[in-house]
């Protein structure tokens, strides 16, 4: 058996090295950090656009910019050690850890909590089934912006972006300022996924052209992709006939959508929503599995990763309580139900002890609404409200419920969008 830790955290991006800040600062005494690329700071150093930490940090900063501030409050702690190029093989229910790396080989490692931090992949052109052959050409935004940040490649010079989420809208921007030609942003979607300063900033200030309900509907070219056809898509998402168009491009880059990466998670029996594609977690970020936790975008897919470092800190506290036994047993058990309006809401359920506390709710809506009022009810009271004067899917939303109207909660909390703010 291998070396024995209060807490091993899966993940050294932001919500990695998030949670192990709040997991020593609430007196967790050995932490290991295990990443798989080459160093920590995950999807944060190929984001090199600003942006980030205004509301974590109070401060504008780079992706780089904020990964760096984020290590650097854990860089000189003697109770976290950080192993990258480790890749965890298997996570099992009495938590211990397999893992793989260079230098140390096999190793199986014992924790008494275990948070889960390892992020999102993207959804891939094989996940949307494009017809046409497979030529070179085509990348995910994630794929094609490591290549142009960090490794210093430029995929193409005729851009044609899949998918208005907001790594497809900073590389239209980016791709712009190698002197690309980006043709189109196409959108299935009759509203933008993106965030609305990311449309502003990206798209509409360099006049690159956004097609909304529209998909491709094949790949030209054998060898290279040399254009595809875009159509227009229906209320139900069928492509419309006759409303085919060609588009000439070099280079097509999918941003259809992340996948939190729960494989590890699904490994060691935790139950995954079906809508979230993460774990179920209570209001501590604990899974189903007692001292196993979760954050960031392997529970939901935030829009900002300031929410990602504010929920790992969650994470992180209550896993250094838990190993320190300071957590309470907790007495009833309240399911959280995204009513009318609201598609996912995190925590899925509360385990309220005798006192109460404050709970942060994370959610997204079905559809872009305008002045409309966010309402939470619990056995036909309401418990509190909140007037949204925009509410789009893209942008998450987060509320606080006060401890004192956390304390009577006895039965299911309802999360629901009421019109007319």
């Amino acid at each position: 058996m291998g070396e024995n830790y209060d807490i091993i955290i899966v993940g050294g991006g932001p919500a990695g090295l998030s949670a192990a800040y709040s997991a020593e600062k609430n007196g967790a005494e050995k932490i290991l950090i295990l990443e798989r690329d080459r160093e920590a700071g995950g999807i944060l150093q190929q984001c090199i656009h600003n942006g980030f930490g205004l509301h974590h940090f109070k401060q504008e900063l780079t992706g780089p910019g904020y990964a760096h501030r984020c290590y650097e409050s854990i860089k000189n702690k003697k109770s976290i050690e950080i192993l990258v190029d480790t890749m965890v093989l298997e996570i099992r229910p009495d938590k211990t850890v397999l893992a793989v790396n260079p230098e140390k080989g096999l190793m199986e490692l014992k924790a008494g909590t275990i948070i889960l931090t390892m992020g999102c992949r993207e959804r891939t052109r094989g996940a949307i089934r494009i017809p046409g052959y497979r030529p070179a050409g085509i990348y995910t935004a994630g794929a094609a912006q490591r290549m142009v940040n960090m490794e210093g490649y430029l995929p193409g010079k005729k851009i044609v972006i899949l998918g208005s989420g907001d790594i497809g809208l900073i590389m239209a921007r980016r791709m712009s300022l190698e002197g690309c030609k980006v043709q189109a942003v196409l959108e299935i979607c009759p509203f933008s996924n993106g965030l609305t300063r990311n449309i502003v900033q990206c798209l509409q200030d360099y006049d690159i052209p956004l097609y909304l309900s529209h998909t491709i509907t094949r790949i030209q070219g054998k060898d290279r992709i040399s254009g595809i056809t875009a159509a227009k898509v229906d209320e139900h998402m069928q492509v419309i006939a006759g409303s085919e168009f060609d588009i000439d491009c070099d280079t097509l880059l999918l941003s259809v959508g992340l996948i939190p990466e729960n494989e590890l998670s699904r490994g060691a029996g935790i139950a995954i929503h079906p809508l979230t594609n993460g774990p179920i977690v209570d209001q501590h970020r604990e899974t189903n599995l007692p001292g196993i936790f979760a954050a960031g975008n392997v529970v939901h897919v935030h829009d900002l990763v300031d929410f990602v470092s504010e929920e790992a800190e969650i994470a992180g506290k209550y896993a250094a309580l838990e190993v320190r036994k300071q957590t309470k047993e907790p007495l009833k058990d309240i399911e959280v139900v995204p009513a009318n309006g609201i598609r996912t809401c995190v925590p899925q359920h509360l385990r309220l002890g005798a006192e109460g506390e404050t709970v942060r709710l994370f959610m997204r809506v079905r559809q872009p609404m305008r002045k409309v009022k966010l309402e939470i009810r619990s056995g036909g009271k309401i418990l509190l409200t909140k007037p949204l004067p925009v509410a789009k899917p893209s942008e998450m939303i987060a509320v606080d419920l006060p401890a004192e109207k956390v304390a009577g909660l006895a039965e299911k909390l309802e999360v629901g969008i009421k019109e007319g703010a």
